[in-house]
């Protein structure tokens, strides 16, 4: 599964390999676009906005809109008909409008609300709907069942957001301080949520897997953060038009594109080291987490306190030592020569264990880019050859890559020493450089490009994507990240 964000200007950005149908960035409103809905086969969507205009992409169709027509209240948001051939809008006073094979079943229109309508949902069959209110109240209609709310209720926070189980036997609602709140069968789909945590931006939409095994939460500014069996696919740029205002679930092909960040994003890469002291507070849109700091090494024990900092930039990565095993493993087979095959084995054994510990830590936020730390320290001195050090890449880059499916597995090294480690191993994968530049890396992604390009017969020929740089944060020094 996949998604798309949407702005108020119109912009939309996918992920996970949601194609981009178009938008409307760039085109004159005349109001800001506040929902999306996705066609269920992941064809197409809907954007409408504030009026009541509905503009239809890929195979969405037009089946009508409220735009130029005198409306009590703005339009807060949308939902598509499980068939795909209708929509229905709803308005902040609960109003709500029905578009091709979308029935109307009612709403609150007229009726005193103690707070505004901020989303709706429908059920699996179409036959009816819910609306929720920012002080948590929900109201069914239809087929839809009533299943709770929380209305009457003090909350800290307001409700931005809803999402239904595939069933309709029950519902999640976000606040938008990331707190998700469970109804009827949701409470057995539970899987975590921000509330507590310290979050950056105003969470202002939740959309769930068809399945109802994991869902997605995005940020005002367009971070996203995956939950349960949700993939985290990346987050928008740092600088988007607009202010992010929708989350649709997508069909895609799996493929992230650049890890999980665009250029100029930057963050920290963070281990075992940082334990005892305190995690950058700046804003970040990059968080690389270390795993293990050597081959069969012990788990990072600030693992999951660390992921959770790293947040919506989620990235992994696992330190890879020399040595040597006689267990045979699935992908060595045809991937080394016999007297190099027992370090194949290790590096492929030694990537398996990373994932496995740190799935058992962090559970499907395992599924995220990986990078493999290849330095000196962990070859040279005991390593008889370049042609055996890479035998322990090769076999730990297809176990992440090809035995536990991670779609974007790459390398983290120095430029300077590639060569000398690994020989003339050249995968098609991304690079993180280890450069040391200095806190302003901003302009090096250019230098970077020049010298991998001279020595691009000896180098990966994966894209650039991270450099390494040194940073302070309130006094204390830190691995800054930079994306290019």
């Amino acid at each position: 599964m996949a998604y798309w964000l949407e702005t108020s200007t119109g912009a939309v950005y996918g992920f996970g390999g949601a194609p981009n149908y178009g938008s409307m960035v760039g085109h004159h409103l005349n109001r800001p676009i506040v929902g999306m809905a996705a066609v269920p086969t992941g064809t197409g969507y809907w954007e409408v906005a504030a009026d009541g205009g509905v503009f239809a992409f890929g195979s969405a169709h037009f089946y009508g809109s409220e735009g130029g027509k005198k409306l009590a209240s703005p339009i807060v948001g949308m939902a598509a008909a499980p068939t795909g051939d209708g929509y229905w809008l709803v308005a902040a006073d609960g109003g709500v409008f029905a578009f091709g094979s979308a029935h109307f079943y009612g709403s609150e229109a007229g009726k005193k609300l103690v707070a505004p309508i901020v989303d709706m949902a429908p059920t699996l069959t179409g036959h009816g709907y819910w609306l929720a209110a920012a002080d948590g109240g929900v109201f069914s209609f239809g087929s839809a069942k009533f299943y709770g709310s929380l209305g009457g209720r003090v909350l800290s926070q307001p409700v931005t957001g809803m999402a239904t189980l595939p069933k309709g036997d029950g519902y999640w609602l976000v606040e938008s301080d990331g707190k998700v709140l469970t109804f009827g069968g949701a409470r057995r789909h539970y899987y975590g949520s921000l509330g507590g945590q310290r979050v950056t931006q105003s969470i202002v939409g939740i959309t769930a897997l068809y399945n109802g095994k994991g869902y997605w939460l995005t940020g005002n500014a367009g971070e996203v953060t995956a939950f349960g069996a949700a993939v985290y696919w990346g987050s928008t740029p740092e600088r988007i038009p607009g202010r992010i205002v929708g989350i649709a679930t997508g069909v895609g092909d799996g493929d992230p594109g650049p890890p999980s960040f665009q250029p100029g994003s930057y963050g920290y890469d963070v281990s075992q080291y940082q334990c005892r002291g305190v995690l950058p507070l700046d804003p970040h849109q990059i968080g690389v987490v270390e795993i293990a700091g050597w081959s069969y090494g012990s788990v990072n024990p600030c693992l999951a306190q660390e992921v959770a900092w790293a947040a919506g930039g989620l990235n992994l990565y696992t330190f890879l030592s020399y040595g040597t095993s006689r267990t045979p493993e699935p992908g060595c087979a045809g991937n080394a020569t016999a007297p190099t095959k027992p370090a194949c084995n290790y590096g492929y054994g030694a990537a398996i264990a990373a994932y496995q510990e740190a799935k058992a830590v962090i559970g499907t936020r395992v599924d995220v880019p990986w990078w493999l730390d290849v330095e000196q320290i962990g070859f040279t001195s005991s390593s008889p050859s370049t042609a055996a050090s890479r035998s322990v890449v090769v076999g730990a880059y297809d176990a992440l890559r090809y035995t536990e499916g991670i779609n974007t597995v790459g390398f983290y090294f120095s430029l300077a020493h590639w060569e000398d480690i690994v020989g003339r191993y050249n995968p098609s994968a991304p690079l993180f450089f280890a450069w040391w530049t200095g806190p302003t890396p901003a302009f090096k992604c250019s230098v970077a490009r020049s010298a991998a390009l001279r020595l691009h017969d000896t180098l990966p020929s994966g894209p650039i994507q991270l450099l390494q740089y040194t940073d302070r944060v309130g006094g204390k020094p830190f691995d800054g990240d930079y994306a290019c």
